[in-house]
This record gives structure tokens, sequence and C-alpha cells, in this order.
């Protein structure tokens, strides 16, 4: 395995969408057009399956130097109303845009620390969203809960209002490597806000771990999931740590790169730590998540509805999905549309009526069949191009990429299909890369993505 890791321990993107980032052809994009391809894909999806909605919420009182998500770091709390104000105004330019009364099918707060918002100021958001939208039969709301600081009336304020799902960020229990992250948090609170959950009525509760993390050894890892089986969180995510500190404002800049476990160490900790976790009853779903059978996350994948986009793995799909709030990522299903990331010109653009986006890309048809083809690998570990609407031209190239890991043992050809093997299941990402002609076009000159092992 270690000969592996070498080989294919390379830059890759993570595939949250097709095409990544990088690859947005914004010289055709429009805002007029990424309207109209929301507004198509809205009329074709809204009473089928409702809408998904992201809800980005980037306040932090301190900053995690292992994050590279968009945050503005602050103790004023002040800056709360405002916010959410703003964001209300943003989703009412959307709904009268679309013209009909929205169904939410998924509701998802993210960030920055959701939690660091009152539970007053949460609740007022999910309120002020709900006057202008309907929950579909079957919905699923959650957020993400800091452990230090989601209280009891954090978690009943969202559970009145629908949340039943709450995922807390815990990495690693052990104290130095707490420390370089900056993110000290005691196994005690992880365990205070788990059962708080599970008292109120939260019917899935998620842990986040990461490996790869400075100063991390194999012992750290085993000694987290131990302290995590006792909790038994109903689904996991078992990350590798993205070291993307070229990006601006990532803030990974609190520790040396050589206080990084080295490749190898590294993928013995996911290995190891995907074998513990398997040991105590977890599930692998996909890439970096695991559940326990009973998990909505599980079912999904059973029933092949397991789907993959901008918020990660869901347990189903939405051919919409709208993000609010500053840097938020929207998905019309023919177009992609990015906020502007500053929280001063995304008070002063909406204030304006003006939906806030500053960048994006509109899918050309191949685009889209080559996102289907990545989202099967990342979802179902397999593929086909048995019809003409799953065939393009370039097969052939992505054929001749994969030979050698056919010859590793890491993917298995049929007639016109692909299928993941077991040992090939950690190098997914590299996988996912033989279909990306986009990537292959035009290789990027400098360092875009993080290694993908």
């Amino acid at each position: 395995m270690s000969n592996l890791i070498q080989k294919y321990n390379i830059p890759g993107p993570r595939y949250t969408s097709y095409p990544t980032v990088p690859y947005w052809n914004q010289d055709s994009f429009t805002i007029g057009e990424w309207k109209r391809t929301l507004k198509q894909s809205f009329g074709e999806s809204n009473e089928k399956e409702g809408i998904s909605l992201y809800i980005h919420l980037p306040y932090c009182e301190s900053l995690c130097t292992f994050c590279g998500c968009h945050k503005h770091i602050t103790k004023r709390h002040e800056v709360e109303a405002p916010y959410i104000t703003t964001v209300l105004k943003e989703w009412k330019l959307y709904c009268d845009l679309l013209g009909a009364r929205p169904k939410i099918k998924e509701l998802h707060l993210g960030g920055g620390t959701p939690t660091f918002f009152s539970p007053d100021n949460l609740k007022r958001l999910i309120n002020g969203i709900f006057q202008l939208a309907d929950k579909t039969q079957e919905y699923g709301f959650s957020f993400e809960g800091h452990p230090n600081n989601t209280t009891k009336e954090h978690l009943q304020a969202l559970y009145d209002v629908g949340f039943r799902r709450v995922s807390y960020g815990v990495q690693d229990y052990n104290e130095k490597v707490q420390k370089a992250i900056h993110r000290i948090q005691p196994f005690e609170n992880v365990r205070r806000a788990t059962e708080a959950a599970r008292e109120i009525g939260y019917t899935s509760v998620g842990h986040d771990l990461i490996f790869g993390l400075p100063h991390q050894t194999l012992e750290h890892v085993k000694e987290t999931i131990l302290k995590t089986k006792s909790l038994r969180p109903d689904r996991l995510a078992f990350y590798s740590y993205a070291h993307v500190p070229w990006i601006k404002g990532s803030g990974q800049r609190g520790f040396k790169d050589e206080d990084l476990p080295s490749p190898n160490a590294k993928r013995e900790q996911y290995e190891e730590g995907k074998k513990l976790l398997t040991k105590v009853g977890y599930k692998e779903i996909g890439m970096d998540h695991f559940a326990l059978e009973g998990d909505s996350l599980y079912l999904s994948m059973v029933s092949g509805r397991l789907h993959r986009n901008f918020m990660g793995y869901t347990a189903s799909k939405t051919q919409v999905m709208i993000g609010l709030g500053a840097s938020s990522i929207s998905d019309s299903w023919y177009s992609f549309a990015q906020n502007v990331k500053n929280l001063v010109e995304y008070e002063r653009l909406v204030n304006e009526n003006t939906i806030p986006i500053y960048r994006g890309h509109i899918l050309t048809v191949e685009d889209r069949v080559i996102r289907k083809h990545i989202l099967n690998l990342m979802c179902r570990f397999k593929t086909s191009w048995d019809t003409k609407e799953s065939y393009f031209p370039e097969i052939s190239l992505a054929k001749e990429k994969l030979a050698e890991m056919e010859q590793d043992g890491l993917v298995e050809f049929g007639i016109d299909e692909l299928r993941v093997t077991e040992k090939g299941q950690p190098f997914i990402r590299n996988i996912c890369m033989a279909f990306d002609v986009l990537l292959h076009r035009k290789e990027p000159e400098t360092r875009l993505f993080s290694m993908t092992i």
C-alpha cells in the first residue's frame, strides 16, 4: 500500500462539484443566464422533489488553524441580527425571482460557527425562511455545532423549528494536536453536547474527525476513535486534513509543514482508523464518511439514493440547491453561482435588491455527462457509458489513464463500465480525475488542490 500512496499522492479535487470551481468558465457566465436556468430547474423539480437550502453563517470567536472555510473572526455578537436580516432579504429576492412558493427538502446551516448565533436569532432566521416557503413531507434539517458553545437552548430552539440532525467538529482529542490547530475542546464538552442533542430528540448526531493534523500520531487517531465509540454518534466524517495555506485567508499558518505527518503516516492513520471504525460497527459511505446501519446516510447508500453536492454527501438528491449568505454557492443543475465573500459587499448588494453573485459557470452538455460519471463514482463506486446519454468522446483517454490503476488492482473494467475495488476506494479522487476532461485539457500551472492522500 505504501508504494501506491507514493504513486498516487498528488494534488486533486474533492469533487463536491463538476466542473470544479477553478475550472468554471466565467467568461460565458452571466447572472441573467443563471437566473434563467434556476427558474427552469425550479419549475422542473420543486413540486416533484423540493429544493435544498444552504445558509452560510460566517462568524467565529476564534480562528482554528486547520480550517479552510470562509469565516470572519469576531467576539462582537451585535453582528448577528444585521446579518440575519440581510440573509432573509436575499431569500426574498430568490423567492420573488422563482415566482412560486419553494418546498424545502433539505436545509443546512454551515459556517463559520452557526452556534456563534444566539438561539433566538437562529430561530428568527428559520422562521423567516418559512414565511416564504413550505417543508416537503420528508424533510431533513441539519446544522454544524461547536461542542464548546452549543447549548441546550441552541439545540431546543432548532429542534422546535424542525432540525433533527447535528454534526459536531471534534477533529482530535489529543491536547498537543488541539493546541496546534487552536481548537481546545475537552472530551467532556463533546459528550455533554452529544447527550443533550439525544435527550432533546435529535435522531442523528454526527462527529467530524480529521487525520493528518500537525503533531498527530497513529495512537492519537486510535484514542480519538475509541473515545468516539463510547458516544456512538450515528454518523462520522473521517477527513484527510486538506493543507491549503496558499489560499488567501485560510488561516493555515499556525504550525510548520514539518509538523504534519508524512503521506505514509497519514495513510496509515486512515487505514487503521477505517479498520477500527468498521470493527465498532460503522459502515463506510462514499469517500470519508461512515454511518451506523440505521442512519439515513447508510440507508440512502443501500437504496442508491446517496448524492453529493457543495454540502458534501446527502441522503437524497434535489435538482436545485440555493446558497444564502456571504460566499455561499448555489446549484441549479444547469449552472453554478457563488456569492461575494466580503461581508460589507454582500450586505450592500442585497440592500440594493441585487442577488449578490460574483462568479459562476453554465454547464455544457459535456459537463453534465462528466458530472454524472463523477457522481456515480463518488456515491456508488461504479459508472457505465453504455448509453448515448452517458457516452463522451474522451472516454478512451479516461480508460488509458485508468489502465495503470487497473494493473494496480484499484479498478475493474466490464463492457462499457467501471467498478472501483475495495482496494481502490481510498484513491477515489484519483479515479475521478481520469474522467475530468477539463483538468486534462489544461493542467494547473499553480497549486490549486490539496493532496489526494
